[in-house]
């Protein structure tokens, strides 16, 4: 029955045949470590959208989870599933004629047949099959009443079929056959030594070709019925036609794929196939449309890592190849050594350096308090300038595109889940649209599996290693590919880290590295935290090192000059910096008076945001503006509560001015940078010092 099984298995796949086994191999190559086979293989015959998830994935698909059970129980278990399915039919393959006649033997004596049954056939063992629920097919009233009693058995005249009786005439027991020029069979010898030379416990056929002609209306190559109870009994007629369907079924769709095993040797190859009537539920199981194994092939892909057991697979976010035309069209490619090694010179300044764990936990989720629905939620310390740059992008989408008219600003930010999902969709794409000039862009998706085997100077992290890249030339496409992957951006693992990625790869290493004052500066800085040059690059689409307008050149002696780059143009969203209040920077006007009323705040080495709901509040001239209201969030001060601020510029009382500078707050301090001398009202919140 495994045979039949793994055979059903290989017709359910048979447009898949080579991915199938192309995934054996490569589960083979990678639990005995062979890398760098793996890797020529990956680039002769690349891993497609067909490719299977992992081991447990194949296991299912090939049916083989009893063996793997089974080879996991023993001493010395084989390690690939290959070798498990090898040893399998070599086992199969010798074993075979002698478990059907081992199972007879055992049949023979169960069912209490004694010496006094006189039933032959001269029919050899390789062609006799038979199971226990065969016989079930026959009462014991058709067989024997009692061991008390042996008159019914001794006496009954059944059919017996072989190649001297095609008609299957009846033969009277307890005459002998009439069978001229054979010798008479001897009532001599115990049960099993008749059952080895063919004498079953009921009439048998003895050939395919009598079969056919028995049953002239079947398909030539379908076994037939092993076991045939009387005509007049039709207890069991139900069960055999059933069996025999079921089996014409089996025979059918295995037709296409039996050329793939080892050839038939004669009939004990075609009785092989043979399928005795079973249970109901043994039956069911050998029907090829009662499970499909197709679905698993259409959207995952394989998993080489070398773990022993399913509870250690981590849970990891598939990829999904069903992207839009235009980006299937462009064509992904999956990330390669030399362009990993490049992000992370730029990222980390070198390639043998990690990516933290709190960068790789952190993910763009929800805030699920009533009053900060619209903040983003940051685990730890290190990204909390790309979450605050992502932030203001939602709250940009949130409070001044598509306006619903008869809703109040408030309203705004208690979003429902599909309004603040769309929002980050946008907001995304909007970051990567500018950082590729708006012209292209390139999203990172992880694939749940590495898409390269590292080498050299190296060090693996689990990260780049799993990324496909989806190149896109147009806004639409790009709003479409992280709608359809946004589940990896706001819950997965690397969210935060694709998003980074992402904006690397859409402006290009060597323009970040022209973008930068110092070539050799990184995009992440000491202690994990994010630099000046990735805010601006997710900001304003340039990772420039300094916040002013424009560019600035600086005599350098010798008549050389440095030239020191800012930013080129007014920014959707603004920046406010603590360090220019300590006069170590000057934010540009580009920045202090955005598109927007959003401000990411630089503030103590963290990143957060502050916001308004007036368009009005961008003017320049500062002079006579009446008090108005900031909102402030800091995704990573477990904030709960909403923090209004009331801002009235010029009203700084001499009082303050004179207080105790550590007791002013660092955010006072950075929005008079922005409105000077402005009094700050925190409406009964404590000042966060």
């Amino acid at each position: 029955m495994e045979t039949i099984e793994l055979l059903d298995s290989s017709t359910t796949m048979a447009a898949s045949v080579a991915e199938v086994t192309a995934s054996l191999v490569r589960e083979y190559l990678s639990r005995k470590g062979l890398k760098n086979t793996i890797a020529c293989m990956d680039k002769e015959l690349p891993r497609t959208e067909s490719s299977i998830n992992n081991r447990s994935s194949l296991r299912e698909i090939l049916h083989i989870e009893d063996l793997y059970r089974q080879n996991k129980a023993m001493s010395s278990p084989l390690k690939t599933l290959l070798e498990i399915i090898v040893e399998h039919l070599i086992e199969n393959q010798n074993n075979q004629v002698t478990r059907y006649q081992t199972d007879s033997l055992h049949l023979a004596s169960s069912v209490g047949l004694n010496d006094t049954c006189p039933w032959t056939a001269d029919i050899n063992s390789a062609n006799i099959i038979g199971s226990r629920s065969t016989l079930k097919g026959l009462s014991h009233s058709d067989v024997t009443s009692s061991s008390a009693s042996t008159d019914n058995l001794s006496c009954r005249t059944v059919p017996i079929h072989d190649s001297k009786n095609p008609k299957g005439e009846g033969y009277d027991v307890t005459k002998e056959p009439d069978n001229k020029g054979a010798a008479p069979e001897r009532n001599s010898g115990n049960r099993s030594n008749r059952i080895r030379r063919g004498m079953m416990t009921g009439p048998i056929s003895n050939s395919h070709q009598d079969s056919n002609q028995r049953k002239p209306s079947r398909r030539g190559d379908a076994p037939q019925t092993l076991f045939r109870p009387e005509e007049k009994d039709g207890a069991f007629e139900d069960e055999r036609l059933v069996a025999e369907k079921t089996r014409a079924r089996v025979t059918a769709e295995v037709a296409k794929t039996r050329q793939s095993w080892s050839a038939p040797v004669g009939a004990s190859r075609e009785s092989s196939l043979g399928i005795a009537p079973e249970d109901k539920c043994k039956t069911k199981s050998l029907n090829l449309s009662t499970r499909s194994c197709v679905d698993y092939l259409e959207v995952s892909e394989m998993v080489l890592d070398d773990i022993d057991n399913d509870e250690d697979l981590p849970e990891l976010s598939t990829l999904s190849f069903h992207a839009s035309a235009a980006a299937q069209n462009k064509g992904e490619y999956p990330m390669d050594q030399d362009s990993a090694s490049k992000l992370k010179m730029v990222l980390l300044g070198s390639s043998l350096k990690s990516f933290s764990a709190e960068w790789k936990n952190q993910s763009f989720t929800f805030s699920e308090s009533s009053d900060l629905r619209y903040g983003i939620v940051q685990k730890k310390g290190g990204p909390c300038g790309v979450l605050a740059a992502v932030q203001a992008y939602v709250l940009k989408e949130l409070l001044f595109e598509g306006l619903e008219i008869g809703r109040t600003d408030l309203e705004y930010l208690r979003p429902s889940n599909p309004t603040r999902r769309k929002c980050l969709v946008l907001a995304l794409a909007e970051i990567l649209w500018r950082a590729g000039e708006e012209k292209h862009a390139v999203v990172a998706i992880n694939s749940g599996r590495n898409v390269f085997t590292s080498t050299g100077k190296y060090k693996s992290d689990g990260v780049l290693e799993k990324l496909t890249c989806f190149p896109v030339d147009n806004v639409r496409d790009l709003q479409m590919l992280l709608e359809q992957h946004i589940e990896q951006f706001a819950s997965g693992m690397f969210g935060c880290l694709l998003l980074t990625v992402s904006a690397l790869l859409s402006r290009s290493t060597e323009k970040v590295r022209q973008d930068m004052d110092v070539p050799t500066s990184t995009l992440i800085g000491a202690h994990g935290y994010c630099t000046q040059e990735l805010v601006n690059l997710l900001l304003c689409g340039r990772a420039v090192s300094n916040v002013f307008d424009n560019d600035m050149e600086l005599e350098s002696g010798e008549g050389h000059t440095t030239l020191l780059k800012g930013i080129k143009a007014r920014c959707s969203i603004g920046l406010l910096s603590l360090f220019e209040h300590y006069h170590i920077c000057k934010v540009g006007d580009y920045l202090k008076t955005p598109l927007y009323p959003i401000w990411v705040v630089c503030s103590e080495s963290h990143f957060s945001v502050l916001f308004g709901l007036q368009r009005e509040l961008l003017t320049n001239q500062d002079s006579g503006v009446p008090e108005f209201d900031l909102y402030y969030y800091d995704g990573l001060a477990n904030q709960e509560d909403e923090i209004r601020l009331t801002i009235a510029p010029g009203k700084q009382t001499a009082g303050c001015q004179e207080a105790d500078a550590d007791l002013i707050p660092p955010l006072d301090l950075c929005i008079r940078t922005r409105w000077s001398d402005a009094s700050v009202s925190w409406n009964g919140t404590e000042p966060l010092l």
